[in-house]
């Protein structure tokens, strides 16, 4: 399938058809094109693991320039977080992970952090990447992905009940903190200090991506700062400017042609939400009966 929407990214994109495991995303990027890649992240209310399939020259960076490379876990909301390599190409494998699901997964939250996933799993990310390079189709890799996930989903330690409802009820709409104390049968205080030490934000904050989030997206879709600013819940058009400013170090003009987001609905649909601008047709044969591969025009 192939974007209309100039300045996207010249990328193969597959992903696995259907959900295999709830709060899990993935997506495979490939691109062998002989241009370097650079290109700026734009916060997602996910956790983010990528992991390098090729000779290890993909590189994330993070607004102070700490660079990692081979496996990578970029954490809720970092700052000014780019993906560059040099030209000749690149597979590597993205994980969106729910923070409810990342606080199993990974043990902690790492809000606003990039860092490499060997030293949060040592050996185990050695093995990984090991057996996701070995396996011949993306099918493969997903299984192995999952696998590995469902594993740490298995012995890791959940969340609160009440803090993984807070989760979702936030990310259906907006709703005030004292709202979903209520709900849960928590005071605010107990709510906040609980929710914060396992998801890494304060409610409040965690809103306020959810919602920067659904105005980017809709930013991208080509509608205007005054018209987002209305629908997605900011007071006015400055307001959102400020927020827009504050996760994503740019305006509102300057996120809507973010190139991440070119791509970002079609590796990660969410229904729920305006469709981000990008339009598909398409193409036959599929590679893989269980996965669907889309393909962006260099620009």
């Amino acid at each position: 399938m192939r974007s209309a929407r100039a300045g996207a990214p010249g990328w193969d994109i597959t992903v696995p058809v259907g959900s295999r495991l709830p709060g899990v995303a993935m997506a495979a990027f490939s691109d062998h094109a002989e241009d370097p890649i650079d290109v700026e992240m734009v916060p997602h209310p996910a956790v983010a693991l990528i992991i390098d399939l090729g000779d290890g020259s993909l590189v994330v960076a993070d607004g102070d320039g700490n660079q990692r490379r081979g496996g990578v876990v970029a954490g809720l909301a970092p700052r000014s977080a780019r993906g560059t390599g040099p030209a000749g190409g690149f597979d590597c494998l993205q994980i969106r992970l729910s923070p409810v699901i990342a606080h199993a997964v990974l043990g902690e939250h790492l809000t606003g952090q990039i860092i490499g996933l060997d030293d949060l799993w040592a050996r185990g990310a050695v093995e990984l990447r090991e057996r996701l390079r070995a396996a011949e189709t993306w099918d493969e890799r997903f299984a192995i992905a999952e696998t590995t996930l469902a594993r740490r989903i298995a012995a890791g330690r959940a969340v609160d009940p009440e803090v993984a409802h807070c989760w979702a009820r936030m990310r259906r709409g907006r709703v005030r903190v004292d709202r979903l104390a209520a709900d849960v049968g928590w005071s605010r205080k107990r709510l906040w200090s609980r929710f914060r030490s396992q998801l890494g934000l304060t409610p409040k904050h965690a809103a306020r991506l959810i919602r920067f989030d659904d105005a980017a997206h809709r930013l991208a879709a080509g509608r205007g700062a005054a018209v987002v600013a209305a629908e997605s819940g900011y007071a006015d058009q400055s307001h959102l400017h400020r927020e827009v400013l504050a996760f994503a170090d740019a305006t509102p003009a300057a996120v809507a042609a973010k190139p991440f987001l070119a791509i970002d609905d079609v590796a990660w649909p969410a229904t729920n939400r305006q469709a981000s601008g990008v339009t598909v047709r398409a193409a036959s044969p599929m590679p893989h009966p269980a996965s669907e591969t889309q393909s962006f025009p260099d620009p």
